[in-house]
């Protein structure tokens, strides 16, 4: 009996991949620049009203009483923007990923103001949806002007590379999840063809970050060196229970998102949103504020020193944190405060049993958070990875995934569809 065979993949020529490097240099260039630019203004921002006004007025760093009128304000400052600037600052949060279909042009300003104000006034969202939704529309727009002739999604694919590569600091994080995206789409060529350019411009979007403000996922846990059964037995069982922590904000996120949008106004949810927001960070402290990238350093810097109290308030309150933020309409991505709440989860973990190393510990409620919330296999590895330092944590997470993957997949994720309905 013949046996068939599938054609090999066709080759991109060079003379085909050769084109391709300059646009990438420079949609790299400009992403990674754009994405350093609002950080710094949204820092900025963030040190005049959380150290220069409470000094001025003689209040406390991060009272309980500043923390609630300031997150309040955000909330009436992002609504202003919501209902009164063009575009809106874009479509409902709510019901936006990373990526998407590229936004008009004329919606960037509002979008990237409304990103500004959230992060400086601490809210628990992170850069990442709305400054990819910016550079995607941008590079939209010139690179269809610039060359008519090449498709828009190749456009939007340099694009969300490049700021992924720029947002994590390499650009391994871009070529994982674009190549998880290509699957099943028709196309010419091999994967790495088709790859090339994408990494090009991801390479030169975190060179760009690397460059001008040298990022880090490093957390400063001690290095996994050896790791046992134990260590397998452990990261199983933290990245399953952790993925099941996350899951709980998937579920009540279409009745928190649609309890919000009953109020129909964005001058109504967004302040409430943020009267809400500031009572929890009251109640949780300054550690659950803001994005959570430099308060997950925090928490694992001094790893033994907090109490297993303190770290499940610290995860169930960003947690909350993060499903009011994102039902509300602040704009803002998921990500970074996901690994904040994965962080105190695992060191929850580590001091209820202290013989389980902290690396395997954090590393692993990281992976299980945020397969829960992202539904990005390959996202959740690499950062689980990435925050351990330490290579030997990789065949673990690898292994770790496997449940926590059975345990999330088909659940709702924490996205809607524009009918408030959650994905699956």
């Amino acid at each position: 009996m013949a046996i068939d065979h599938a054609p090999p993949p066709v080759e991109a020529p060079v003379r085909l991949l050769l084109p391709q490097i300059l646009p990438a240099l420079l949609v790299g260039a400009g992403a990674g620049l754009l994405f350093l630019g609002i950080s710094a203004l949204a820092e900025e921002f963030q040190h005049v009203l959380w150290n220069d006004l409470p000094d001025a007025l003689g209040i406390g760093d991060h009272s309980a009483l500043w923390t609630i009128v300031t997150l309040t304000a955000t909330g009436i400052a992002v609504g202003l923007v919501v209902w009164k600037v063009p575009g809106h600052a874009g479509p409902d949060p709510a019901s936006e990923g990373i990526g998407g279909a590229p936004l008009a042009p004329g919606v960037v300003p509002g979008l990237l103001l409304a990103s500004t104000l959230t992060l400086a006034g601490g809210v628990s969202l992170g850069p990442e949806n709305p400054i990819i939704a910016a550079n995607t529309a941008l590079t939209h727009w010139l690179g269809r002007k610039a060359a008519p002739a090449v498709p828009g999604a190749a456009w939007v694919a340099l694009a969300s590379a490049a700021t992924i590569g720029a947002l994590f600091g390499t650009p391994v994080a871009a070529a994982l999840l674009i190549s998880e995206a290509l699957v099943g789409q028709p196309g010419r060529g091999s994967l790495w063809d088709r790859l090339f350019a994408p990494l090009v411009a991801a390479g030169t979007g975190a060179m760009t970050t690397q460059l001008l403000a040298e990022p880090s996922f490093d957390v400063g846990l001690p290095p996994l060196t050896d790791p046992g059964f134990g260590d397998l037995l452990a990261a199983l069982v933290i990245a399953s229970a952790a993925a099941v922590f996350g899951l709980a904000s998937c579920f009540l996120f279409p009745h928190v998102h649609a309890a919000f949008r009953r109020l129909r106004h964005p001058m109504l949810m967004l302040p409430l949103g943020g009267l809400v927001l500031g009572l929890l960070g009251a109640l949780g402290g300054q550690e659950t504020l803001f994005k959570g990238l430099a308060e997950t350093k925090e928490l694992t810097a001094a790893v033994g020193s907090w109490s297993s109290g303190e770290l499940a308030k610290f995860a169930a309150v960003k947690l909350l944190a993060l499903l009011v933020a994102a039902s509300c309409g602040f704009r803002g991505g998921r990500i970074f405060p996901a690994v904040f709440v994965g962080a105190a989860f695992g060191l929850l973990a580590q001091a209820l049993v202290p013989e389980v190393h902290p690396a395997v510990a954090v590393s692993s409620a990281v992976l299980g958070v945020l397969l829960a919330t992202t539904r990005q296999g390959w996202i959740s590895l690499f950062t689980g990875a990435v925050l351990a330092s330490s290579p030997a944590m990789l065949a673990l997470l690898c292994l770790a995934s496997l449940p926590a993957w059975l345990i999330v997949t088909g659940r709702p994720q924490l996205e809607l569809d524009h009918q408030g309905n959650a994905l699956r």
